[in-house]
């Protein structure tokens, strides 16, 4: 069996990519499974080293602040719809699954128009361009959350979850070692912020400015600031006992099971870790996102009361304050984290391998 998936430009993408892949090669040791991403995004490094094979197309995102510069970018998709039929071409697969992204379009494109079976995975409660456009000829549309047929034909929508890393599940610490394992004191709170593997500057800047406030509470903080921000922000944490912070979380699964609170963007991806983990949660939306699909990703969980939702422009007044309020109300913490843990859907790699097979079996 062969198979392609394609899609990536972030981890929000490339981790439900690989998470499938892994499934698939836990299932079917034997198949043949070659991914194609978007060269210069980070699927090119994350890819190889989980030990697949990548094509990188040059395809880029249309600039809508700049529309003089989608001269160069239509180029670059004329380019890459044709090494994407030569590829599918060549390697003859048997279905192609697209997870969003840059490359997902013309991979999935050409598939289709070569009658290949294609199979999306939606991450997010508001469907991305990409998706939208391929899935009135799609066999499948996977997705994490109910309501998708505004978006879907209903006929082909499979509720499945999103594939998170599985060391997150397999991590069995108590919440006390956990935080003995990461250098805290386990008898005291912690907050886990964390801002994706650049950073988050409103995240950043309105934690800086509540530190003083959150540590008088006795709380400790686990602050991931982001490549691009460390060393603006690591000389303010370490101003304050009992404050880390650090470019990168090594250890996720660990840093997850030793949080009593986690601040996060609301990435699919990340949200759907959350929920896994039945982990209280701030959810402060990135406003830089297509569509302002994270504010929906973090509404779909704050209608439920399962995490509490402050916007980017709010952050700065509001998230030290609710960051307070929620260490001093352990009820309110429990609640939000149970109501997380009761809308996760577990297995998601393993459903959506089970409609790959199904769709592979139904064309023989």
């Amino acid at each position: 069996m062969k198979v392609i998936i394609s899609g990536g430009g972030t981890g929000g993408h490339i981790f439900p990519a690989l998470s499938i892949a892994n499934a698939l090669r836990r299932r079917l040791p034997e198949c043949e499974i070659l991914y194609v991403g978007a060269l210069g995004r980070m699927e090119m490094e994350r890819v190889p080293a989980a030990g697949y094979k990548i094509v990188g197309l040059p395809v880029a995102g249309f600039d809508r602040k700049r529309p003089w510069r989608n001269v160069a970018v239509m180029i670059k998709l004329w380019k890459s719809m044709r090494l994407a039929r030569k590829t599918v071409r060549e390697f003859a697969p048997d279905i192609a699954v697209g997870v969003g992204g840059y490359a997902s379009g013309p991979t999935l494109k050409a598939a289709q128009k070569a009658g290949i079976p294609t199979l999306l995975q939606e991450q997010n409660s508001y469907a991305g361009v990409t998706n939208k456009l391929l899935a009135k000829d799609a066999r499948a549309i996977c997705c994490a959350y109910p309501g998708m047929e505004r978006f879907f034909p209903a006929d082909r929508i499979v509720l499945t979850g999103n594939p998170v890393r599985a060391n997150l599940a397999e991590c069995q610490l108590s919440r006390a070692a956990a935080k003995e394992k990461l250098g805290f004191d386990a008898d005291r709170p912690l907050v886990l912020v964390v801002g994706g593997s650049l950073g988050a500057r409103t995240i950043n800047e309105s934690l800086g400015g509540a530190l003083k406030d959150i540590t008088e509470t006795g709380a400790q903080v686990m602050w991931q600031t982001g490549k691009l921000y460390v060393e603006e922000f690591a000389p303010i944490a370490a101003q304050y006992s009992g404050v880390k912070a650090s470019a990168f979380i090594s250890d996720m699964a660990v840093a997850y099971r030793a949080a009593d609170l986690v601040v996060s963007r609301a990435g699919a991806g990340t949200i759907s870790e959350l929920q896994l983990l039945g982990k209280a949660s701030i959810l402060v939306p990135s406003p830089n996102v297509a569509e302002d699909h994270q504010r929906k990703n973090a509404e779909a969980l704050a209608i439920r009361n399962a995490a509490v939702m402050i916007l980017d422009a709010d952050a700065p007044e509001k998230l030290g304050s609710e960051v307070c309020s929620l260490l001093a109300d352990d009820a309110r913490r429990m609640s939000l984290a149970d109501n997380a843990l009761e809308m996760a859907l577990v297995g998601a790699d393993e459903k959506i391998v089970d409609k790959i097979l199904e769709i592979c079996q139904k064309g023989k």
